[in-house]
């Protein structure tokens, strides 16, 4: 779920609707539409979200009466270039 959250957020226009308040790209998508589509309750996709958060792969922001979240692209790229480096030792 979380994976597929992370990919969702890649391309946050792809796969969420336009938000009221604050900008998909900009400032992420509200858990709203991302416990809307997951199909899980908030409290599930909040813990999910805060999960994802504490390993730094996503980061948040509150918007008006709503949490939104975005990909930590320059995290994410990091522990990827750390991961690759870690399988390419002997």
């Amino acid at each position: 779920m979380r994976l597929t959250i992370l990919i969702w957020l890649t391309e946050p226009k792809k796969h969420f609707p336009p938000q009221q308040d604050g900008n998909l790209v900009e400032d992420g998508v509200c858990v709203g539409f991302i416990t809307e589509k997951i199909g899980q309750s908030q409290p599930t996709v909040t813990t999910h979200m805060q999960t994802l958060a504490k390993a730094g792969l996503v980061t948040s922001k509150k918007i008006k009466n709503c949490v939104c979240y975005k990909r930590d692209a320059p995290s994410i790229d990091r522990f990827l270039g750390d991961l690759v480096g870690v399988l390419r030792r002997p």
